[in-house]
């Protein structure tokens, strides 16, 4: 088991570092359109990030990306995820990253003509729309309401969702529903394809919330008798969970890695305040409490990284690693904000203002334990795993 990367990962994530550090963090003071950037920023910095050799790194080669398994984009990744703007800028930021994962892997070729391509380039957006309001699915995924009855040659889809990432200006969705309403739903749902103005779809509002301003927010939506056409499915039908498995398993590791990056940058700005700032007659640095502040943040990193890399060495191997990709979101979510609530707690007032980026990080890193799964379910789901295993095994002692 070898997590170092190979040197051409090696050479990206500088290449990464020195564009995030000169190109895009000049930006962030500039980001005040509702979306964090206009799309004339968001187009103008994209072109630079392709003239630098350091586009869609996790799109393979064929599609005109540089083709990095999960493993190489860990350092990547988390260059990137230094500032809240760097994965916009490189195309590899949620959901659109994960939705090219999984039209790449199951999408038809039409289909990957249609969806897939404009957004390598850039062109569009894309939204993912899965959770519901109760009683729908929510952290319970097999409560799904939303539901697509099959036509002769159509679906039509009605349902209910929300918190739908990105969907403000989205090009399309990926819609999971219940098409077989007598099996469970782990058996009975699909994935649709369904482009924005369609008939029947009505984004009803964006929900403001904690979070600062990105893509397309985070809306709610309605599909009252919604047409989509036959070759719309992604996937089979009655297979959407399965294939949703393959997004969100390494879907989960990609945001691991962009807020590793994030919280690292809240950990060095905490630290070079703690080097210039007085109090007491010496500098921050020397009082033991901080340090020790510094050291847990430090090491809680490391931790993070390491579990971060082993889980997509195990996918990059073949692996789905879904109990390795559960831990690692509840430990990685849980860690970074530790870390940046520390960052914040030694920066003090100056912490807690847009001076520093450390508040807009804070903000944002909140919900991370949330999305894709809160903690809690994930820490069920482990448990289950354990369980079952102890029980088939029957190796426990009393």
């Amino acid at each position: 088991m070898d997590f170092t990367p190979p040197e051409r990962a090696v050479e990206l994530t500088e290449r990464v570092k020195t564009f995030i550090r000169d190109e895009v963090i000049p930006l962030e003071k500039q980001a005040h359109h509702k979306d964090g950037l206009s799309p004339e920023q968001l187009a103008a910095v994209r072109t630079q990030a392709r003239d630098a050799g350091i586009y869609n790194p996790q799109i393979p080669v064929e599609y005109g990306g540089l083709g990095l398994d999960l493993l190489e984009c860990c350092p990547v990744f988390e260059a990137a995820g230094y500032s809240l703007l760097g994965p916009l800028a490189l195309n590899c930021s949620a959901p659109d990253e994960g939705n090219m994962h999984l039209l790449h892997h199951i999408g038809t070729k039409p289909q990957k003509e249609r969806y897939l391509l404009p957004l390598i380039e850039g062109n569009t957006r894309s939204c993912f729309a899965m959770t519901e309001p109760a009683p729908g699915a929510g952290s319970d995924p097999t409560m799904i309401r939303t539901h697509a009855e099959k036509r002769p040659d159509h679906w039509v889809i009605n349902g209910h969702k929300t918190y739908a990432t990105g969907a403000d200006g989205a090009a399309f969705f990926i819609v999971m529903a219940r098409t077989n309403p007598d099996v469970p739903a782990t058996e009975g749902c699909t994935l649709f394809l369904v482009d924005a103005g369609t008939p029947g779809l009505e984004m009803v509002r964006r929900i403001e919330g904690l979070t600062i301003p990105a893509p397309g927010g985070h809306c709610e939506l309605m599909f009252e008798n919604c047409t989509v056409p036959e070759d719309r499915v992604l996937g089979e039908v009655g297979k959407g969970f399965k294939f949703a498995q393959v997004r969100l398993g390494p879907a989960r590791l990609t945001h691991c890695m962009r807020w590793i990056g994030a919280a690292q940058r809240a950990l060095d700005v905490a630290g070079a305040y703690m080097v210039e700032r007085e109090a007491f007659g010496v500098r921050l640095a020397q009082h033991e409490g901080l340090q020790w502040m510094l050291a847990d943040s430090a090491i809680e990193l490391h931790a993070a990284r390491m579990m971060t890399f082993q889980a997509s060495w195990l996918i990059a191997q073949g692996d789905e690693a879904r109990n390795e990709a559960a831990m690692c979101k509840v430990f990685v979510s849980e860690a970074i904000n530790r870390v940046i609530d520390r960052a914040l707690q030694i920066c003090g007032s100056l912490g807690i203002s847009e001076d520093l980026p450390i508040a807009n990080i804070y903000r944002e890193a909140r919900a991370f334990r949330i999305y894709d799964g809160p903690s809690e379910v994930h820490r069920m789901v482990i448990a289950r795993r354990m369980l079952k295993q102890l029980r088939n095994e029957r190796t426990t002692r009393i």
